[in-house]
């Protein structure tokens, strides 16, 4: 029973997977039939998009074709239509040339029948002129030569007065015009830098407290002299001037130090070699500073920045150097302003005009150092710690060495002779001043027709007495102009000079 019921399981199991499995396939073959049907389905709609998709593109090809084409023959016919008008243009343009050459043409053989009657008309003028001459000749007595000199001599005559009226005319109105302008720039700059300081007189005295210090600053056997003498380069004039000694030194340099040193001793009574080399050393420090500062004190004064250190000291330097008595940092200080302000007048660089005239002395700071003329020493002091050019160029044309090309350098010279030559800034030897004046006659004597000439108002006014007989009223105001030239090129003066011609004619008779 139990084997019989064991197989009856099994073949019951064995009929439900059989069952089972043909149940199975025949839905997977139901599945596979109903996913082939819309597979094709599927394929088929895609079929008829692309065929419909297939067409649109065609059409839409088609239409930019035409589209194109429509396009490229609208180009080509107007491109067609610019070549027509341009070949209608070059066509009229042909026309025109040669209408113009047949122009020409007629022109140019009219032209040369023209010249060929101008040809023969002026054979027959220069027969008439012949024969004019001839008969001009015979009737005036003068060959065409004669008549030629004395007709150039008329005419020298009339150019020479026309030449005078015009020159008299031209530097009248020039000479007003100038003036005025210079005078207003001038005065407004001389008003705004008005100087209270005049010349200086280069002198060192150090006062004493009595002159028993006389004895002890000469020493025993002159020791304490000599030693002053020796460290500071400086000769001390010892005489009969009550409580008094007189420095005399070259270098104003050496000749400050040694007073500083002098007045420090006196103070401190103690006079002996050692002390004296202490306080000739500290007197040197202290000079040295001091011209830092008084360098430094004159940049500030002007406005000047940015300039060389070892400048700075030889500007402090100019404190102790003089020119004919005027201190010639003041000098260079006054120039300065009145370099800004005329600078400021004509609408320049008054910064660069004041640095201009602050430099312009600085080789004088060298002069006893190095040889050369002040002139040089600052060209190359100026060179050598880079300078502006129109720095270089002033310092270098101030004094005429080389002639001024820039506006700074004439604005130079202006400042400097207005601070050199104003009242009182200067002394001026005397035996220079005569052979200055005897120097400016010689050479206005050295003209023909002069019969003589005074130098007058210290050299400023030159009146020349001319003879009547050989220098007429139309040759004064040409030979004032030679006068003025060979003035400028010859002497070294300051300010101007004013040539004043002056032509007497005198008639003389008796009554018997």
């Amino acid at each position: 029973m139990d084997l019989k019921m064991l197989i009856i399981l099994v073949l019951c199991s064995v009929t439900a997977f059989i069952l089972g499995f043909v149940f199975r396939k025949l839905k997977a073959e139901k599945a596979i039939s109903s996913a082939e049907e819309e597979a094709e389905k599927i394929i088929l709609n895609a079929q008829e998009l692309a065929e419909t998709r297939k067409k649109e593109v065609v059409l839409e090809g088609k239409e930019e074709v035409h589209k194109f084409r429509n396009e490229t023959e609208k180009e080509l016919s107007e491109r067609r239509k610019d070549l027509q008008r341009q070949e209608r243009r070059v066509l009229q343009k042909e026309e025109n040339l040669d209408k113009k050459v047949e122009s020409l043409e007629t022109r140019e053989s009219s032209l040369e029948k023209k010249s060929k009657e101008i040809s023969d008309k002026y054979e027959e003028v220069e027969i008439l002129k012949k024969n004019q001459f001839d008969m001009l000749e015979k009737i005036s007595g003068f060959s065409v030569t004669q008549a030629k000199n004395f007709l150039m001599e008329s005419l020298q005559d009339e150019l020479t007065h026309e030449k005078a009226l015009k020159i008299t005319m031209f530097e009248q109105q020039l000479r007003e015009d100038c003036e005025k302008k210079a005078q207003d720039i001038l005065s407004i700059a001389l008003q705004r830098c008005a100087s209270d300081h005049i010349s200086e007189a280069v002198i060192s005295v150090v006062p004493l407290p009595n002159d028993d210090m006389k004895g002890r600053i000469i020493g025993r056997e002159g020791r304490n002299i000599r030693s002053i003498e020796n460290l500071t380069g400086v000769d001390l004039i010892i005489d009969d001037t009550p409580e008094t000694i007189t420095l005399s030194a070259f270098d104003p340099v050496r000749r400050e130090v040694a007073r500083v040193a002098l007045e420090r001793l006196i103070a401190d009574g103690r006079i002996h070699p050692a002390k004296i080399e202490e306080m000739v050393d500290k007197a040197r420090k202290d000079v040295e500073k001091e011209i830092k500062e008084e360098g430094q004190r004159a940049l500030i004064e002007v406005g000047v920045n940015g300039v060389h250190s070892e400048i700075i000291r030889l500007l402090g330097k100019l404190k102790y150097r003089t020119s004919y008595g005027q201190n010639v940092l003041n000098h260079s200080i006054e120039v300065a302003n009145l370099c800004g302000i005329i600078a400021s007048e004509l609408g320049l660089d008054s910064s660069l005009a004041k640095r201009i005239g602050l430099l312009h002395d600085i080789g004088k700071a060298l002069d006893h150092e190095v040889e050369g003329s002040h002139i040089e020493l600052g060209v190359n002091v100026a060179k050598k710690y880079k300078e502006n050019e129109d720095v270089i160029h002033a310092i270098h044309s101030h004094h005429g060495d080389i002639e001024p090309k820039t506006p700074y350098a004439f604005i130079l010279q202006a400042a400097d002779t207005a601070s050199a030559a104003r009242p009182g800034a200067r002394r001026e030897n005397l035996e220079n001043y005569i052979k200055r004046l005897e120097k400016l006659e010689n050479l206005v004597s050295s003209f023909g027709g002069v019969r003589g000439c005074y130098a007058i108002q210290a050299g400023r006014e030159v009146r020349v007495m001319i003879k009547p007989e050989l220098v007429n009223d139309e040759h004064m105001i040409p030979l004032a102009r030679s006068i003025c030239k060979k003035i400028e090129s010859e002497l070294d003066y300051p300010g101007q000079i004013k040539v004043n011609i002056i032509r007497e004619s005198r008639a003389v008779d008796f009554a018997k």
